[in-house]
């Protein structure tokens, strides 16, 4: 990188503020531009052009401001609690939907990003992954979350949904006419399942989304979620066999 480019994007991102040499954002610059081919398709060669539209189109502040925290400077962290804290705060308690647990994945993911994991004997922060092509709480947003899922993974499927009594065993197999009877009584029962009712079954049952994931999209409760799924399902079981009766 030309040293006049070097201290002119070093300057643009008031890196001086959060204790970072110009040597030390000037290699940050150059390790995400060699990572990210410069936005270039991979095989191709960026010019001098090309490489000096790359960085300049960074988010240069927030990348200082990343940079700095994952080397450990202090008023690097004071920035970054002072403009982040509050939001992914918010953002954490937001995906939870509980002030508690919010907070608790919040802290959790501070000290993940303050850097007590080490790795070759040396401290890492996941804020070293930061390339500065977006903005640093939408990157924040993205690692919360993805750490909200990982969560969920370790725990199974969440929330349980309650007691859904099981299908019956089929002691003998079903006959062609009773196969067919069975068909056309699961089509007339969904036929009048209301569209929210079709699309928990659907989403949970079928497409294996998590209740909390549904949630997100109906926003509402994880609870309210699998309170609707259970009484869908026992509204639908009795009404599959309320048909079948008829056609008895």
């Amino acid at each position: 990188m030309p040293e006049m480019l070097s201290e002119e994007l070093w300057r643009a991102a008031a890196a001086e503020l959060v204790e970072l040499s110009k040597a030390e954002f000037a290699e940050a610059l150059e390790t995400i531009g060699a990572r990210d081919n410069f936005g270039l398709d991979p095989g191709k060669q960026a010019n001098e052009r090309q490489r000096e539209m790359f960085w300049r189109a960074l988010h240069l502040g927030e990348l200082a401001i990343a940079r700095g925290c994952a080397l450990g400077r202090e008023s690097a962290w004071r920035r970054f609690l002072a403009q982040y804290r509050e939001q992914l705060t918010r953002a954490a308690v937001e995906m939870t939907a509980s002030a508690a647990l919010g907070e608790e994945l919040a802290s959790a993911l501070y000290s993940e990003l303050f850097g007590l994991t080490e790795r070759e004997g040396m401290r890492w922060s996941p804020l070293l992954r930061y390339s500065g092509r977006g903005s640093l709480m939408g990157w924040l947003r993205a690692i919360l979350a993805q750490r909200r899922v990982n969560e969920y993974r370790k725990t199974g499927r969440e929330t349980e949904l309650g007691e859904i009594e099981p299908a019956a065993r089929l002691s003998e197999p079903l006959e062609l006419k009773q196969l067919e009877d069975l068909r056309v009584a699961i089509k007339i029962t969904l036929s009048g399942a209301s569209a929210e009712e079709r699309f928990l079954l659907s989403a949970y049952y079928l497409d294996q989304h998590t209740l909390h994931e549904i949630s997100r999209v109906l926003r509402v409760h994880e609870a309210t979620v699998s309170r609707k799924l259970k009484r869908a399902a026992e509204r639908l079981r009795k009404q599959l066999l309320r048909t079948l009766r008829t056609r008895a």
